[in-house]
């Protein structure tokens, strides 16, 4: 299979045209319509945008580094092309009227939007199932969670209707479902990427990312989407690297992190023995593994889902039935508007969360639950950097289990969340990391996730892409 680079220089070269790769993507997406990976398909603009592309190139202008590569969007991520949904019926008819800063990015290199992913209904779950358009399937066992909430977009890649597409991650979104469906997701820096456009979840721990079938696919794409923005006041004044430059540099003296409280009680033991026969491969080829502690990792899933859950009573209270939300049409007073067309356009999930955000931001509970999860946060940073003091990157499974079956966790809360017990502390410590597939249990997929220091993301995704060598399954 081409990289992404390689069919991008060949629309460079004329070779093929852009026409004929989004044709193609989007004849793709109409034969794997049964997985319910897109919430909108964006065909007559993507044509539009794929001849304009063709013209130019014949009309001896230089093309962008993604000359004509469709790529998939997650629907909570505007676009002024389509609908802008968050896989909720709450803005089921919602139109931006400007784009993303990292779709206009991804614009610019040349990328073509092909179509608005499928996703847990304002980012809030784990495995997709909470979308008010139905869950999509996993392309290795359509039986089993594509994972969350990015799910859409890494079934978008793994069914090969796109090479590579964009996800958020608030608190996995991105590594687990590339964990589910066998892909290679990365979550970078907080601030590497804007998230001026990206309909806010958990706003400190929100970051946009990419999905790819490869490491070198996912780098390729997360060179275009990173960089300083003045529209977003989170966004890290911080150089950005070439993130392919050092793929192929090795993974010999590199030093692997293993934090002694992750490979203890709840992790399965198919997904244990996959996890530490790669670490035996990554070990002969010469990387060096050391115990690390990170003791307030055993707190991150609390302080997270208290964290998270405030921020999100916030940011959700502008959904209220006026401006541009769905309005309930049976109403009596303003109170019985805003009510009711939350009632109606919110999920259960994003209700559940509402009121717990709410709750611990209330008077009498701030300081004893917010403010406390907060202080942990500071902690598991702490605990991290102090990790990395000894290590390059740290590794850990990227889910405790391998998928489970569709509808299995959905009404249990606690194995829900519970199922983010690896990725979080990523989150709250503002860290980049990754996930890759290193082997197969059956059709399923088993991820290796590894964290990188703060801006350290050439040096995570060296050792990723090495592992991705070492370890092909």
């Amino acid at each position: 299979m081409p990289t992404i680079a390689e069919t991008a220089r060949k629309v460079q070269s004329g070779e093929v045209t852009a026409e004929s790769l989004v044709t193609d993507s989007l004849a793709k997406i109409e034969a794997s319509k049964g997985l319910n990976a897109y919430i909108s398909v964006l065909a007559d603009s993507a044509l539009e945008r794929a001849r304009g592309l063709d013209k130019r190139r014949m009309a001896g202008e230089k093309l962008g580094p993604l000359a004509g590569i469709p790529i998939a969007i997650k629907d909570n991520i505007v676009t002024s092309a389509g609908r802008t949904t968050c896989g909720s019926k709450i803005l089921s008819a919602f139109k931006s009227p400007y784009d993303a800063t990292a779709v206009e990015l991804l614009l610019a290199s040349g990328a073509i939007p092909v179509g608005k992913t499928n996703m847990d209904e304002f980012a809030m779950g784990s495995t997709s199932e909470t979308s008010a358009f139905g869950a999509p399937k996993n392309p290795l066992d359509e039986g089993v969670i594509a994972g969350g909430s990015s799910g859409g977009s890494a079934v978008a890649v793994a069914s090969g209707t796109v090479a590579a597409s964009l996800g958020s991650d608030t608190g996995g979104s991105i590594r687990q479902p590339a964990s589910c469906c066998g892909l290679v997701g990365v979550k970078p820096t907080y601030g590497r990427v804007s998230r001026y456009g990206l309909v806010a979840y958990a706003s400190s721990l929100d970051q946009i990312g990419t999905f790819g079938n490869s490491v070198a696919d996912a780098a390729y794409l997360l060179n275009s989407v990173c960089g300083w923005d003045s529209h977003d006041n989170t966004s890290a004044q911080v150089a950005v690297p070439d993130f392919t430059a050092s793929l192929s540099k090795g993974i010999k003296g590199k030093i692997i992190g293993l934090p002694k409280e992750c490979f203890g009680v709840g992790l399965q033991p198919e997904v244990r023995s996959a996890i530490m026969k790669a670490l035996e491969t990554l070990e002969k080829a010469g990387a060096v593994m050391r115990e690390v502690s990170i003791p307030s990792f055993q707190y991150a899933v609390a302080a997270y889902y208290v964290i998270a859950t405030a921020e999100a009573s916030a940011n959700l209270s502008r959904y209220d039935g006026v401006r541009y939300t769905s309005r309930s049409k049976d109403v009596k007073d303003l109170f019985g508007l805003y009510a009711k067309s939350r009632s109606e356009g919110f999920g259960e999930e994003v209700k559940k969360r509402i009121l717990l955000g709410t709750y611990v931001l209330s008077s009498g509970f701030y300081d004893a639950y917010y403010m406390q999860a907060q202080k942990v946060r500071r902690l598991i940073t702490d605990d991290f950097n102090k990790a990395f003091t000894a290590c390059d990157v740290v590794v850990t499974p990227t889910m405790p289990t391998l998928p489970p079956k569709l509808g299995a966790i959905y009404s249990d809360p606690m194995a829900q969340y519970l199922g983010d017990i690896y990725t979080v502390a990523v989150n709250l410590a503002g860290l980049p990391a990754s996930s890759q597939p290193v082997a197969k249990s059956g059709k399923l997929s088993v991820g290796l996730q590894f964290i990188g220091k703060a801006f350290g993301e050439e040096e995570l995704l060296q050792v990723a892409a090495a592992t991705e060598t070492l370890c092909k399954n």
